[in-house]
């Protein structure tokens, strides 16, 4: 991957400003460390961030935290619990596999060579206790702490406290008592990725034909993982009242991460809901199925993310970027992409959700100003060069003062 590539998408000065800013830490060594190779936003991220960020002169390595089914069981209850407030809590037991599993990569993660090291998400925030002499730790938070079981939020300021800064997508999401300095750094998508690139027309025909998917009549879409806090549910019930007056069909598509092991029995769920209604496609693609996951944004007509809780939700500037006014919930990340009544609509129940699915797909013109204004907004806000920017300044910021 090569930072020229951009030049078309940003600009000569973009890129020759990344450039400079490179140049000013040349030198450091750079670790980042996630819970999964594969699935999810931030392995799809790191996938593309961390080779530019070699290409332009930061020598930068990616580690994988392991763990077993049990651990990530665990590790998906605090992620909920983070949330939103509980009475339930962690018990002793889950405790100890967190920490046991802690212990475990302290030996098979070496983080010695490194001058920063960027540890993502709750699974291996306890790595901090490798922190050696002169190097800057940086805890990178995916996910919206702003109101959190405060129990489960206790536990992981445990060893979050003892790192020199933090990250989140929007200042919304930083706990009142975060006690270490904070970043603001939304995520990204890449515009070469198979994911967003362009696509032949020809191609998006076929892939609509092998999963079918009728392509003359509207589309209504969600890409996401298989997560209640994406309420698939909910938007189900949203086309069925859609449904009653407007002929289109629902598509529902998404994989598996391997570190969430309650998508099976969230798809399940999905499943029982759907019962046997032909114009309801549920896919579980494969983690590496980008091309197919572009098809389908560029096909629908309407594109919907309608999260309870929401850590950015990039799937929203995917849709975006080809163009897809998209209708969300007003959770998390999604609120700093939608621009209401520009880009898409910002909708707060079941019934509202179905109005606005039902006024895109009737008015063409709107539905065309929309994707028009939405492509640019992410084009200007949302794209891999800003956020490789934003490390680069993070670790100049932490290596110069």
């Amino acid at each position: 991957m090569l930072i020229e590539n951009y030049t078309p998408f940003v600009g000569r000065g973009d890129v020759e400003e990344i450039k400079r800013l490179a140049d000013s830490i040349r030198g450091a060594k750079v670790l980042h460390v996630n819970s999964t190779m594969v699935g999810g936003g931030v392995a799809e991220i790191l996938h593309r961030l961390v080779p530019l960020m070699n290409d332009v002169g930061i020598d930068t390595d990616w580690q994988i935290f392991k763990g077993d089914e049990n651990f990530f069981r665990i590790t998906k209850k605090i992620h909920n619990l983070l949330h939103l407030p509980s009475a339930e809590g962690l018990d002793s037991r889950e405790i100890l596999t967190f920490h046991d599993y802690t212990c475990r990569n302290l030996g098979a993660i070496d983080t010695s060579p490194y001058d920063v090291v960027f540890i993502h998400d709750p699974q291996p925030v306890g790595l901090i206790i490798k922190r050696g002499n002169g190097q800057k730790w940086i805890w990178r938070c995916h996910i919206d702490v702003s109101t959190p079981t405060e129990s489960v939020w206790r536990f992981v300021q445990t060893f979050s406290n003892g790192y020199d800064g933090s990250i989140f997508h929007v200042p919304e999401f930083i706990s009142a008592d975060l006690e270490i300095p904070a970043f603001i750094i939304p995520p990204s998508i890449d515009p070469l990725h198979d994911k967003n690139r362009d696509l032949e027309e020809d191609f998006v025909q076929s892939v609509l034909s092998r999963f079918g998917v009728d392509p003359d009549r509207p589309i209504v879409a969600q890409i996401s993982r298989f997560d209640r806090l994406k309420d698939p549910i909910g938007l189900i019930r949203a086309y069925r009242i859609v449904r009653k007056t407007l002929d289109c069909q629902l598509l529902l598509a998404g994989s598996f991460a391997d570190d969430d092991p309650e998508a099976v029995q969230v798809l399940e769920e999905i499943y029982a809901e759907i019962g046997k209604d032909p114009d309801i496609r549920l896919l579980n693609l494969p983690a590496n199925s980008h091309l197919e996951i572009n098809a389908f944004q560029r096909a629908a007509t309407v594109v919907v993310q309608k999260s309870v809780r929401e850590g950015f939700g990039l799937v929203v500037s995917e849709a975006m970027w080809k163009g897809k006014p998209v209708i969300g919930s007003y959770a998390g990340g999604i609120r700093r992409q939608i621009i209401n009544e520009s880009t898409g609509f910002f909708v707060h129940s079941i019934e509202g959700s179905a109005h606005r699915i039902k006024q895109l797909i009737l008015n063409r013109e709107l539905l065309e100003k929309m994707g028009r204004n939405a492509r640019e907004q992410v084009r200007h806000n949302f794209l891999i060069t800003r956020h490789l920017k934003d490390y680069l300044m993070v670790v100049k910021k932490l290596l110069k003062g």
